[in-house]
């Protein structure tokens, strides 16, 4: 094994089959499909359709993904994956691809979680991440803040949603505005244009006895939407501009304002952002504004590691390989409500307090007639 560790990443706990390499804290390759044109008929993510384009795009995406690094699928000291959360079935498209290649090679199997993998993308872009970090991460399926000191081993959530997503509630808006699917670029595209104090609309969950760290967003939501069908009811023209730009900066503002009071409590230093709607310029702007003013350091990937990826599986994975973390069982299962707790799913013995003592003994015993071709 290199001093720094090759990992590939799958990734498939949604729409975009995403496979990435990594070289340590290095990026080689991040090769995406996405399946998102099959759902924008339906207004949303359908879980089988998914299912069956991660199928589809699996071994093409991930022989794209070895041409793109340069390297050979025998170089890999590792295949990481994502365990969860996430759909089910798409999970398990991921999990199995996984598993095949990794006992095909005889290399050691890192089932990983989602919302840490968003967490540890970051190193690929500003270096090795600062323990304790605080997290938020803001996409379709979640709307989250985490306390991380270990990557590996101890991520601690302060708060998520308690209904729907940042990213659900910009995809219902734009459906309602008429705007298509994806919301959130859309929305954000439309806001830039428009004026966010135009609309007073209202800011869950941000009163003196709500949760502090805790968002709510279906309020947000239902108050937009009823706007917007009043107007229409009166015969007046929607200021879709106006709407867009009100209604993300009652999302923005919402999440920054929770994230800084956060940190300034657990007095940590650095946020770092992600999840796709991190890619929301707005979102960037503000965060950005109130952490200089706090006195707090603002991490945010590039938009395209923020969303969906390969990359990130692939840096979590690399990171348990550098820290010696025990790899996952052949009987690796998908679960689909995966804790942030649980950064990684160790092997039985490890799980059970039997230390590393047998680390992978399982990649040895079938590394021995490679299946690999």
């Amino acid at each position: 094994m290199a001093d720094e560790p090759l990992v590939l990443g799958i990734e498939t706990s949604c729409d975009e089959t995403g496979v990435g390499i990594v070289r340590g804290t290095t990026l080689l390759a991040d090769a995406i499909a996405s399946s998102v044109d099959e759902h924008a008929r339906f207004g949303g993510v359908v879980p089988e359709v998914a299912s069956r384009a991660h199928l589809e795009a699996m071994v093409p995406t991930i022989d794209r993904a070895l041409k793109e690094a340069g390297v050979s699928a025998r170089d890999l000291d590792g295949i990481a994956v994502t365990a969860g959360p996430g759909l089910a079935g798409a999970l398990l498209v991921g999990v199995s691809a996984a598993k095949a290649y990794a006992y095909a090679l005889g290399k050691p199997l890192y089932g990983v979680n989602h919302l840490a993998s968003h967490i540890c993308v970051d190193q690929l872009e500003h270096g090795a991440l600062p323990e304790p970090t605080m997290a938020l991460l803001v996409s379709g399926g979640h709307s989250s803040l985490l306390l991380s000191t270990d990557i590996t081993s101890d991520v601690r959530p302060m708060g998520a949603t308690i209904d729907d997503a940042a990213g659900e509630a910009f995809d219902k808006i734009a459906r309602v505005l008429n705007l298509g699917f994806p919301g959130g670029p859309v929305i954000d595209r439309y806001a830039k244009e428009g004026d966010p104090s135009a609309i007073a609309f209202p800011r869950g969950l941000t009163g003196p006895r709500d949760p502090a760290y805790d968002f709510s967003f279906s309020g947000l939501k239902t108050a937009v939407a009823r706007w917007i069908e009043a107007r229409r009811a009166a015969g007046e023209e929607v200021p879709v501009r106006d709407v867009a730009a009100s209604f993300q900066e009652a999302v923005v503002d919402v999440l920054t304002r929770k994230a800084v009071r956060a940190c300034k409590d657990e007095g940590v230093d650095h946020l770092m952002i992600g999840g796709g709607v991190a890619a929301n310029s707005r979102l960037r702007i503000l965060a950005q504004e109130r952490c200089e003013a706090a006195g707090i350091r603002l991490r945010v990937p590039r938009p395209k590691l923020c969303t969906d990826n390969g990359a990130m599986v692939a840096a979590l994975g690399a990171e348990m390989v550098a820290r010696g973390r025990s790899a996952s069982d052949w009987d690796l299962s998908a679960d689909s409500s995966l804790p942030v707790t649980d950064p990684h799913v160790p092997g039985r013995e490890q799980q059970h307090g039997r230390g590393h003592s047998h680390g992978h003994d399982h990649v040895h015993e079938v590394s021995k007639d490679n299946l690999y071709s």
